[in-house]
């Protein structure tokens, strides 16, 4: 497929934090890289590199914050009661897409918006 996501970057307020929700959320790992607050994200995936950065600005307003995203998840039930049960807040209860999957939407403890999405076999 032409021009995949290479890279991404989630933004925080307290790294520390935000690190901690996404280790016990999706089981990823972060090495520490370059500047203070600054974390290497290993996802399992060779294709796509990801950072943990400390936020430049502080966030104001309720929009929408940063680049949305959608993680791919086994059982997305189960995805949806980690993320509350670490800090962060379903915002679209599981929906169908037919012939896709099915997606939440969610904040993590930063206000990020993201998404995860338990693919329909063979889809992904």
């Amino acid at each position: 497929m032409p021009n995949p996501v290479a890279h991404f970057a989630i933004h925080a307020d307290d790294c520390q934090r935000a690190k901690t929700f996404y280790e016990k959320v999706f089981e990823w790992n972060f090495e520490p890289w370059g500047p203070p607050n600054f974390w290497r994200i290993i996802t399992g995936s060779g294709d796509i590199h990801g950072a943990l950065q400390e936020r430049r600005e502080p966030v104001t307003g309720g929009g929408l914050i940063g680049y949305e995203c959608s993680i791919a998840v086994d059982d997305v039930h189960a995805i949806a009661k980690a993320i509350e049960q670490h800090g962060g807040k379903v915002t679209q209860q599981p929906f169908l897409i037919e012939n896709v999957g099915t997606l939440i939407m969610f904040r993590d403890t930063e206000g990020n918006v993201a998404g995860a999405m338990q693919f329909v076999e063979g889809v992904q």
